[in-house]
């Protein structure tokens, strides 16, 4: 990939395209991991004598602005954090008058633009949109990893138009996650929750042969239960994958590791009545919300002595804090294993769990992007990452 070293930056525009697609509430910002994970490239941008114009999507529009899909909530966020002013510029990214406003940004200087999936070419990759978005800089940085998997016009469209580099944080997330994949040193377990075994199924089949245990979790692991002939009451079950879980215990039934008991709730609400019953063995009108204290003590033997250790997902429903300890439980074994094993989180709930217990620091890379993480993993190529080639 090309790196920003083979960018020349002094006293031009740097167009970076950012990841500030982070969770809102009444306004304000409620996790700035995003946006603290940006700050590298951007200050190394701005030592390096550029001005910056950022752009970044936020949710999901449909039809155009919506405030409630605005990044103006962003931009008080980074200048706090980045330590210097941040300009919010309200108008379409790709319109004149956006222009007209980053052309008067001197060295030093930084604005952020609104959402780029305001425009209608955005995810169309639309050249027309890309041409505008190449006009608000002198060069482009992609440091949004968490979008790397999209061809969208703010992504691999102004890459073909303008010079550009990967960014630090789009650079340490290949590094990272190819660890993964690439001669991992053994013993290498990988942790796998979640609702869904069809979400993971790439992931699971090219982990699988390289990881000496993986550990399942979340609701998926009922899929797994079931194709053992167990009893999952009222558990949240994918009926078309229990074939596919059959053959993958028939395969790699020594390497992967099922809990043993689960939290039961009998409805699906933050003050249901719970029980731990048998994983296998769940009474009719009840279901699993979370594994078991048996599970968790017996997961976190497998992951003592480990050497590289890969998580992605919740082993429970991660919002109930009744259906929490599971995830808590496996965020301390896992950060616990500082200094002797490689740690890599990667997943909303994963990351949550790890930032809320204070052990963020304790783990070797977290990941910002869930989707495009998951797709590097399974070896599909990233358009984003393909473009800084």
């Amino acid at each position: 990939m090309q790196t920003l070293e083979q960018l020349n930056v002094q006293g031009g525009r740097v167009l970076v395209r950012v990841d500030y697609n982070v969770p809102v509430g009444d306004g304000a910002v409620q996790d700035r991991t995003r946006v603290t994970a940006s700050l590298t490239t951007l200050r190394e941008l701005l030592d390096g004598g550029a001005s910056l114009v950022l752009m970044s999507h936020f949710g999901r529009p449909k039809n155009g602005p919506e405030e409630k899909y605005s990044l103006a909530p962003v931009a008080p966020v980074l200048e706090e954090e980045l330590g210097r002013p941040v300009r919010f510029i309200a108008s379409l990214p790709g319109s004149d008058e956006t222009l007209e406003a980053v052309q008067a940004l001197q060295p030093g200087e930084v604005a952020l633009l609104e959402n780029v999936r305001f425009e209608a070419g955005e995810e169309k990759n639309d050249p027309g949109l890309a041409g505008r978005f190449a006009r608000l800089g002198d060069a482009f940085v992609l440091d949004a990893f968490g979008s790397a998997h999209r061809a969208h016009a703010s992504v691999s469209g102004v890459a073909a138009l303008l010079p550009h580099a990967a960014g630090r944080l789009l650079q340490r997330e290949v590094e990272a996650l190819s660890r993964l994949t690439e001669d991992p040193e053994s013993p290498y377990v990988v942790i796998i929750g979640g609702a869904k075994v069809s979400d993971k199924i790439r992931v699971i089949e090219r982990l699988l042969p390289k990881v000496d245990r993986m550990l399942i979790g979340g609701g998926m692991m009922f899929t797994f239960i079931k194709a053992r002939g167990g009893r999952i009451g009222g558990s949240l079950v994918e009926d078309d994958q229990v074939e596919y879980a059959r053959g993958l215990l028939d395969g790699y039934g020594a390497k992967l590791m099922l809990p043993t008991d689960a939290v039961a709730a009998d409805r699906f609400a933050a003050d249901a009545a719970t029980r731990v019953v048998p994983a296998d063995a769940i009474p009719d009108g009840w279901m699993g919300l979370d594994i078991g204290p048996d599970t968790v003590r017996a997961y976190a033997e497998a992951l003592r002595g480990a050497r590289t250790v890969f998580w992605n997902g919740p082993m429970g429903v991660f919002e109930f804090g009744a259906f929490a300890a599971g995830t808590n439980a496996v965020a301390a074994a896992v950060a616990g294993l500082k200094n002797q094993a490689y740690t890599v989180v990667g997943g909303g709930d994963s990351v949550s769990a790890i930032n809320q217990s204070g052990r963020a620091e304790q783990i070797d890379h977290i990941s910002t992007g869930g989707g495009a993480s998951l797709e590097l993993l399974e070896g599909k190529a990233l358009p984003g990452v393909e473009a800084m080639k």
